[in-house]
């Protein structure tokens, strides 16, 4: 039995409740008003029950909670709108790997604005990132909307954004909310290369699974009482969020009940077509109240020329409705009665729009029998071989990823990956990035899984570049949070995955020219990290105990494996296979270097590819492989 109790809350109070009566495991955000005190009342009501922080900045936040949601907790995101522009690098790479526990972002938009630098819409990165939206109109709904919303992200294995405004955060009601709160039981991280490493084919698959659930939802979102039609009279009023009880007061106030008819989009993305097609149909003249832009508006615009009905739609596009800042009851009243004709001002001035014509242009024709220059005859040429992306031959990626590998051995562990060369760790034999999201987010999506399971030996590897890039961030985020991971630095001196450029570690600038080279080890010391040890990896045996002493310590510890990039320097000799060789093939089970190939039942090494970083010969059980000056 559920029991229930009233509460005068805060709209960002009701948040925090119905995130809680939806088992939240994680909450994370970053302050900024109307957002704030969703975390604050989070913190103050867990009880211990669940997780809440304060994260080094948004991105940080929505990543820590990306590592939650991939082991299976739900979680809660807060910012406020200009916030999610900290956060889109992850948000929109989340949108197409998805979750496993529901995710739910809340963006606290600030129409006027208030406190704020802009008055941006969130609702427009719902439909750039193709994620849910929903847009609360009360305190009493943004509880709602909260449990609902991870009900969906759950089920849609997708986040949803829960799009408040100021009025909606900072309004206060009586809300009545669950007493007894149970959060989620986690499943755990269960390893899945194929859908938590974003890789550009996979991506491209989601994309399409991505558009292709749009319409199911809008089905979906069409049948829920999320949104609604209210009929009365054939001017109808379409609304949300705020707007809407401004309208249902500003009608009250004029006694108009039963002149205007009204339609509640409380999911702009994706819009609830099917039920706003009816609406139409059903009305003459449509006026649309919203904060900030025109997205109901243009939905119905285009609702209407792509059905070739004729219905007038009137809004910020025809100057009906302002196009900025925040709506009022007086406002939408003053105009709703001059439409209705009730007083002496001018009735609204109608728009004399015709529904779009069907265009019969058609895309050319391309032609296809263009022949090779010179020659009658077409040759049909062999299809080029399938070459999967691998770390070159002598990358000390290679080795750093097998001293971790071998080190974790038997170890429950979980390794954090990021964008770069050492993205290609995922393939096999090392098999030795589980989660790969955008630049920096190795590091906090490490944070978000020991959150959830503290047994596990959790790793994130960042590049060199990418740590002064975007990694920073998320190390002081773990120090604050007193988190216990290992970063591993996988410091090659280079940005080599773009093609060789410098980056402030390396003490080049653009130009070639001496630049201030930052040293990452004081950037590390000077953030609050206490265990720092530094090794080459191709001293592969000390790397192994290096990486076992530094990861059994406790909080937040870092490796750096330091070995220039191959391209860097013109290899001093290579590795040769002599006679003692038994073809075993560990050296290519282990390492995947390229160089080394299968040779009638035993293993050479491809003279043109070696650059003799004697990785092979190390981890050769018969000490089969030498190293020769060339």
């Amino acid at each position: 039995m559920i029991l229930i109790k009233t509460e005068f809350l805060m709209g960002n109070e009701a948040i925090a409740y119905g995130a809680a009566a939806a088992g939240v495991n994680l909450v994370a955000g970053y302050p900024g008003t109307p957002s704030t005190e969703i975390l604050e009342t989070a913190a103050k009501i867990a009880g211990g029950s669940f997780y809440v922080e304060w994260s080094t900045n948004e991105k940080a936040a929505l990543e820590v909670a990306a590592g939650a949601s991939y082991s299976g907790a739900r979680t809660l995101v807060t910012m406020k709108q200009v916030g999610l522009n900290v956060a889109s690098d992850p948000l929109m790479s989340l949108a197409y790997v998805g979750v496993e526990g529901g995710m739910v972002i809340v963006s606290a938009d600030d129409p006027g604005p208030i406190s704020s630098q802009t008055e941006q819409d969130t609702r427009h990165f719902a439909q750039f990132a193709h994620l849910p939206c929903f847009d609360p109109s009360s305190p009493e709904e943004a509880y709602a909307m909260t449990i609902a919303a991870f009900e969906l992200s759950e089920r849609y294995k997708t986040p949803v954004l829960l799009r408040p405004t100021t009025r909606v955060c900072h309004a206060c009601a009586s809300v009545e909310v669950e007493t007894e709160r149970t959060p989620k039981s986690p499943c755990g991280f269960i390893k899945d290369t194929q859908r938590f490493v974003i890789f550009p084919r996979s991506s491209y698959l989601n994309h399409i699974k991505i558009e292709e659930r749009y319409k199911p939802l809008s089905d979906e979102f069409s049948a829920s009482t999320l949104n609604r039609a209210e009929y009365a009279g054939k001017i109808g009023i379409a609304c949300g969020g705020i707007s809407y009880a401004y309208v249902k007061e500003a009608i009250g106030l004029l006694g108009l009940s039963d002149f205007f008819s009204i339609l509640k989009i409380g999911t702009p993305y994706p819009f609830p077509e099917r039920l706003a097609l009816e609406f139409i149909d059903k009305t003459d003249k449509i006026y649309v109240f919203e904060e900030l832009d025109p997205v109901i508006e243009k939905e119905l615009i285009f609702l209407c020329g792509k059905n070739n009905i004729s219905t007038e739609i009137h809004g910020k596009y025809t100057s009906d409705s302002p196009i900025a800042g925040e709506n009022s009851v007086e406002d939408i009243k003053q105009r709703l009665a001059a439409i209705a004709g009730i007083n002496d001002s001018a009735a609204a001035k109608s728009s004399d729009s015709t529904a779009a014509k069907n265009s019969d242009s058609t895309a050319a024709a391309s032609s296809d029998t263009a022949a090779a220059a010179n020659s009658d005859t077409k040759t049909t040429p062999p299809d080029l071989p399938i070459r999967p992306p691998v770390l070159c031959a002598g990358c000390p990626h290679r080795a750093s990823f097998l001293a971790v590998k071998r080190a974790m051995k038997g170890k429950k562990a979980v390794f954090s990956g990021d964008i770069g060369c050492y993205t290609l760790g995922n393939a096999q034999p090392l098999d030795m990035v589980d989660t790969c999201l955008c630049m920096g987010a190795g590091i906090t999506i490490a944070q978000g899984i020991h959150r959830v399971e503290p047994d596990t030996y959790n790793f994130a590897f960042v590049g060199d570049s990418t740590f002064f890039a975007s990694g920073i961030t998320g190390i002081v985020n773990a120090v604050y949070n007193n988190c216990n991971i290992t970063v591993v630095v996988l410091d090659n001196s280079i940005t080599a995955m773009t093609g060789g450029q410098p980056h402030p570690g390396t003490g080049k600038t653009m130009s070639q020219n001496p630049g201030n080279k930052l040293d990452i080890e004081k950037v590390l010391a000077g953030i609050g990290v206490t265990e720092i040890a530094v090794c080459n990896p191709f001293e592969f045996d000390k790397a192994v105990e290096t990486v076992k002493e530094v990861s059994a310590l406790d909080g937040v510890k870092a490796i750096i494996f330091r070995a220039p990039c191959v391209n860097l320097s013109a290899p001093s000799g290579g590795c040769k296979v002599t006679d003692k060789c038994i073809g075993c093939k560990k050296c290519i089970n282990e390492t995947g270097c390229p160089a080394l190939v299968v040779d009638g039942k035993k293993v050479k090494i491809d003279d043109n590819l070696c650059v003799g970083c004697t990785l092979c010969a190390q981890v050769c059980p018969v000490k089969a492989i030498e190293f020769s000056v060339k």
